[in-house]
């Protein structure tokens, strides 16, 4: 995700410094100074006095009396000589930022320091042409009986003119919701108000977006008002615009600005016209122009649905329903999304089709792997999508959603060699339009889902708390890229991947190499558990002869394989396939069931073994030239080693580096646990990731967890004291866990035996000074040091991982606990979801932060939503398709 750019931070040096004075009898007294705009207040004090100021100014329009000047600033006696009042004319002009679109082009006052405000609608955008005719570009209705329409943006009088149509056509009640995110100032002009916005000069065609999360673009359409006056003042009442950013004939127009009331924003251009139709309602509702709407957005436009009566579905049945107006700027994009959640909305009020729905002529089906699971999850799944597809098309004059993901993914599929443009891949621009246009979609599949679950219960819960009840979705839609699954075999026989040595990626901390012939290789200690790195064959060999032997005598072996990257055996050595740019970045393969990272290993060995040519390989010393002679699936290997050792077993269980295992894999560590105990109490449980640290962690401390609920715990001792700089946060005393804690029935114990069970495994490898619990801390303090901002939110990331992870640890913990009576017949993910959701414990997730430094609600990643999809330090290049 990109960063939403603040304007705040850009916008402040260059805001006006405003001083107005007190009375002529004060000449003393101390100047007041005006708030930075980003401080004002906009419930309309400071707005009020400047707009007085203004109006002052103007003599013209003014009924004075006279003027009297002396050293301060002007007197200005009012008419009826009961008002006197002193003007402070002097704008610090040297506050505000100048500039030009281009050397041909004049120099003049750039909004917010760097933007130019340019005519909002060009003619060409009306497709529908009917502007003239109804007052607004591409003004419509939805195809059917419901109450929808939509539009771009409108002028003043063309707004007056819509609603007087909606009146004719028998429409008392009208709810106008503006779906605009960008700041929209209306000029006033030839008796109408025109609407401006403001763009950048590297795309004057753009609208801004992501501006200020601190503001509402209300305040910052105020701001830019303020702002625009006080250029008006500095250059004799003009301001310069565009209106043509085609061929720049003429331009820039110039605008006459006397006062604030030669302005306009949004929100006096539709509420002033209903003061005329008290049953009419204006909402701003602001859509993204690409993607899906946040969750606050869907629960924002819910709200709108619990303040209309005539919406619930117990309403009086002789009162129509109102009106639905959406508009955006030309009418189009967001527009059609609103039209759509609109038309679900009707749907639901007016009861479900009883007959089958019939597939459109020319309609495109969407295949998606996410969508098949997504529907076949849901209840009434095959319903929830065939209303949505209906509902698409009844919206879609202007604009098909399904087509723009069918398009998208022609064209990215249509891309053969990947180049690139002003630095960014091709491929990577058009992968991120096609997940965006198919994130809109499906979010409105699960927006229809919501519909189904609470409407009719009049919404009991938002669409934020209905999606933290159903958390499962967040999961699914973080597998949405599933293109590596399709990755041709070939890509390191065709030279564009290059094979990469464990030796390379693993650094063997412990120093069991030597005789173990496998980096970090490790006990847990009393306890049949171990970890270590990917093993090649003759370490699996040597392991397996010292599981076995008279001294340790164990007769069975669970062994789990955490990697969820390819990895072969190649001439006796470990190799695991790399970008060349970015050598270090794994390249993890999402997969629904394990056995496909099998399949697909099996076929790189395939293609492998059948080049016959030398092929480029990292190795820990430099690059080599290798032909592989010998190539083995990591299955391979055990399949030969159980040969030998008919006790072991072997599981691949794929788990995130650095990340909360997903609630699934918790439930198949247990069940591989317990089916192994059950044939065998002394069964040995051996873990291993690439290079045994992180994930190898982990798991070892859900399998000690497990022994300890299935033998017995031993002696839990209580808390140190610690004398450590923020001690408390050294032992996961954050915040958000001691919420969760209080939360969990005996929850201090809960985290206590965790606490007990990190350190027991940590104390395994104290040479890689590497604490499950210990990390959260230390890496939040490196976002002080980081050398980018880039840097900075990688940490930040990476710190809210490993918090989640300690969390989640403690949860399993206590399903253990709660569960056991059961024999935990219910897995863990279904405790999650069934229990621990309705507790709020995904509530507290998605808003995970460390809210004793900052507000957590600032990242994005304190969310469900940002957190739980892939990330990578480097973007990896797209080789399959999207399926």
């Amino acid at each position: 995700m990109q960063k939403p750019k603040d304007v705040n931070t850009r916008g402040t040096a260059v805001r006006p410094s405003v001083q107005i004075m007190g009375t002529s009898a004060s000449a003393t007294s101390q100047a007041a100074p005006f708030s930075p705009t980003h401080q004002a207040d906009h419930q309309g004090n400071g707005m009020a006095e400047h707009r007085r100021l203004l109006q002052s100014v103007n003599i013209r329009n003014s009924k004075t009396k006279s003027i009297i000047t002396n050293k301060v600033a002007p007197v200005v006696i009012t008419n009826n000589c009961r008002e006197e009042f002193q003007i402070h004319d002097k704008i610090q002009s040297a506050n505000y930022l100048r500039g030009r679109i281009s050397d041909l082009l004049p120099e003049h006052y750039l909004v917010l320091g760097e933007f130019f405000m340019v005519q909002d609608v060009y003619n060409r955008a009306d497709v529908l042409n009917t502007t003239k005719s109804h007052g607004a570009p591409n003004f419509r209705k939805v195809k059917g009986n419901y109450p929808l329409f939509g539009m771009g943006q409108p002028s003043l009088s063309g707004f007056k003119q819509v609603l007087q149509r909606l009146q004719i056509d028998g429409f008392e009640e009208v709810i106008f919701i503006c779906v605009r995110e960008e700041p929209v100032v209306f000029f006033r002009s030839s008796g109408d108000f025109i609407p401006y916005t403001p763009r950048r000069k590297e795309n004057l065609h753009e609208n801004l977006h992501d501006l200020d999360r601190e503001l509402s673009t209300e305040q910052i359409e105020l701001s830019i008002r303020k702002e625009l006056c006080d250029f008006a003042k500095l250059s004799e009442n003009m301001f310069s615009v565009y209106n043509d950013i085609e061929h720049f004939k003429d331009e820039p127009q110039h605008v006459h600005i006397l006062s604030e009331e030669d302005i306009h924003v949004t929100e006096e251009v539709y509420k002033r016209p209903l003061f005329s139709h008290p049953s009419h309602r204006y909402y701003r509702l602001p859509l993204p122009m690409e993607g899906a709407p946040l969750e606050e957005t869907f629960d924002a436009f819910v709200n709108i649905l619990r303040e209309t009566p005539n919406l619930s579905v117990t309403r009086d049945g002789s009162s129509p329903p109102p009106a639905l107006l959406f508009s955006c700027q030309v009418g189009v994009g967001r527009t059609n999304l609103g039209l759509i959640l609109g038309a679900l909305v009707f749907h639901h009020l007016q009861g479900a089709s009883k007959s089958p729905r019939q597939k459109i002529q020319g309609e495109h089906k969407l295949d998606f792997q996410v969508i098949q699971l997504l529907i076949s999850c849901l209840p009434k799944g095959q319903q929830v999508l065939d209303e949505v597809d209906d509902a698409i098309a009844i919206c879609s004059e202007m604009h098909n959603i399904k087509d723009a993901v069918y398009e998208s993914k022609l064209k990215l599929e249509g891309i053969g060699e990947d180049y690139q443009i002003q630095g960014s891949s091709t491929k990577g621009y058009f992968l991120q339009r096609t997940l965006q246009s198919l994130e809109r979609y499906v979010y409105l599949l699960v927006f229809n889902a919501y519909l189904h679950d609470q409407y009719s219960q009049a919404f009991s819960q938002s669409f934020s708390q209905w999606m933290c009840m159903n958390a499962w979705i967040y999961r699914l839609l973080s597998s949405m890229d599933s293109s590596e699954l399709s990755a041709p075999a070939n890509l390191l026989t065709n030279g564009i991947r290059v094979l990469v040595s464990s030796e390379f990626l693993s650094t063997d901390l412990l120093s069991t190499a030597k005789e173990m012939k496998v980096a970090n290789f490790r006990r847990v200690s009393k306890m049949a558990l171990y970890g270590m790195a990917q093993p090649n064959s003759e370490a699996l060999a040597v392991v397996m002869s010292y599981l076995t032997d008279t001294r340790r005598g164990h007769s069975t072996v669970l062994w789990l394989n955490l990697q969820e990257e390819l990895v072969l055996e190649a001439n006796g050595q470990m190799f695991t396939p790399r970008e060349p740019g970015c050598l270090e970045q794994p390249i993890p393969v999402c997969v629904q069931h394990p056995q496909q990272l099998q399949e697909m290993e099996l076929a790189l060995k395939q293609d492998i073994l059948s080049c016959e040519k030398w092929l480029e390989v990292i190795t820990e010393q430099d690059k080599q030239m290798r032909m592989f002679k010998s190539c083995h699936t990591i299955q391979e290997l055990f399949v030969h080693q159980k040969s030998i050792h008919p006790g072991l077993s072997y599981q691949r269980i794929p788990l995130s580096d650095c990340c909360a295992p997903a609630e699934q894999v918790f439930d198949r560590l247990l069940e591989a646990m317990k089916s192994s105990l059950a044939e065998d109490p002394g069964c040995a449980f051996i873990f291993n990731c690439h290079d045994g640290k992180d994930r190898t962690t982990a798991a070892m401390v859900i399998g000690t967890l497990t022994l300890w609920h299935i033998n017995g715990f031993p002696d839990c001792e209580d808390d140190e004291i610690v004398s450590v700089p923020d001690a408390k946060y050294t032992k996961g005393e954050f915040e958000a866990v001691m919420q969760v804690v209080r939360f969990l029935p005996d929850g201090h114990r809960m985290k206590r035996e965790v606490d007990v069970a990190l350190d027991v495994v940590s104390e395994t490898m104290t040479p890689m000074h590497y604490h499950l619990r210990e990390i959260i801390i230390s890496t939040y303090r490196q976002i002080k040091m980081a050398k980018s901002e880039a840097d900075a939110q990688w940490l930040r990331l990476r710190s809210l991982q490993y918090l989640e992870r300690y969390i989640y640890l403690i949860l399993f913990n206590s399903y253990l606990h709660l569960e056991k009576k059961d024999s935990w017949r219910r897995p863990f993910s279904q405790w999650m979801y069934q229990v621990a959701a309705r507790s709020g414990i995904y509530a507290i997730l998605n808003h995970l932060g460390f809210s004793e430094f900052e507000n957590p609600d600032e990242s994005p990643m304190s969310r469900l939503r940002f957190r739980w999809l892939p990330h990578t330090v480097q973007s990896i290049p797209m080789r399959g398709e999207l399926i």
